[in-house]
C-alpha cells in the first residue's frame, strides 16, 4: 500500500516503522508545517490515510481525505462527539473509514473480555466497577479515549450502569474513572470489580506506542480495499 501520514509526531513516527516493516511505502507524510499539501496533487497515488493529530484538527482531516475518497484510519481521541459527521461523508464518498480508541491488539481484546465480564456480573450488585488509567504528562485527554470506551463497554453489557464519572465527582449509576498523569508512562488501563468478598480486575499495560502503530497498519490494510464505516471488531473478526 502507499500511505499517507496525517500527523508526524512519536506516533506518526511509529506507525512509519511498522508500515515499512510489513512492506508498504509512505506517499506523503502531513504536520503542521505542510498542511497545504494534503490536497488532491499530494494524495494522488495513496491507498489509505492514517490520521494521528489532535481533538482540534481531526475531522478537518478526515474530512479532507475522504472527500477525496481515500480511505481513512484515525486514532485520534477527544473529537468524537462529531465522529457521525465523518461517518456521513465517508458514506456520502463511498470510500471506507475506521477509528479507534486505541488500535492495539492487545487493548481490543481487553474491550471484549471487559464488556463480558460486565456481562456476567449482571444480576450481582454486590461488585462495584471503577476505571484507572495511566498515562504520561504529555497526554491531551482526560480520561482517556481508551478509558471511556472501556465504560462504554460495561454501559453496554450491565444493565446497572449509565454513563461514566471522574472518581471525585458523584453519581451512583455512573462508573468511576481515575486519570493519572505522570512520567513518560504510554498507557495502562484496569479494570476493577470490587466486593466485599473479593476483588476482579483486568488489566492492559503497554510497553510502548508499537502495539497502537501495528494495529493502525493492520487496519489500513484491511479497509484499503473495502467501503463502509468499520471497527476493530471487523478487522479481527470478533
Amino acid at each position: 500500500m502507499n500511505i499517507a501520514l496525517i500527523g508526524y509526531g512519536r506516533m506518526g513516527h511509529e506507525i512509519e516503522s511498522a508500515a515499512l516493516d510489513r512492506g508498504h511505502s509512505i506517499k506523503l507524510i502531513i504536520d503542521r508545517d505542510n498542511l497545504a499539501d494534503l490536497n488532491a496533487a499530494g494524495m494522488k497515488g495513496v491507498d489509505v490515510a492514517i490520521e494521528f493529530t489532535t481533538p482540534e484538527t481531526a475531522l478537518n482531516n478526515i474530512a479532507r481525505c475522504l472527500e477525496m475518497k481515500t480511505p481513512v484510519v484515525s486514532g485520534t481521541t477527544g473529537w468524537l462527539r462529531e465522529y457521525e459527521v465523518a461517518t456521513e461523508i465517508c458514506r456520502k464518498n463511498g470510500t471506507a473509514f475506521i477509528h479507534s480508541t486505541n488500535f492495539s491488539i492487545g487493548v481490543n481484546i481487553l474491550f471484549r473480555l471487559n464488556s463480558e465480564l460486565a456481562r456476567l456480573l449482571t444480576g450481582h450488585p454486590e461488585y462495584s466497577p471503577f476505571i484507572e488509567e495511566i498515562h504520561h504528562t504529555r497526554k491531551l485527554d482526560a480520561p482517556s479515549g481508551t478509558a471511556i470506551t472501556l465504560a462504554e463497554g460495561i454501559n453496554r453489557s450491565h444493565s446497572d450502569y449509565n454513563g461514566w464519572r471522574f472518581e471525585t465527582e458523584e453519581g451512583k449509576m455512573q462508573i468511576p474513572v481515575r486519570s493519572v498523569r505522570e512520567g513518560l508512562v504510554p498507557g495502562t488501563h484496569t479494570v476493577v470489580w470490587d466486593s466485599e468478598i473479593d476483588t476482579l480486575s483486568l488489566k492492559h499495560e503497554a510497553k510502548g506506542r508499537k502495539g497502537l502503530a501495528l494495529g493502525a497498519v493492520i487496519a489500513a490494510e484491511y479497509i484499503s480495499s473495502r467501503k463502509g464505516v468499520f471497527t476493530m471488531n471487523d478487522v479481527l473478526g470478533f
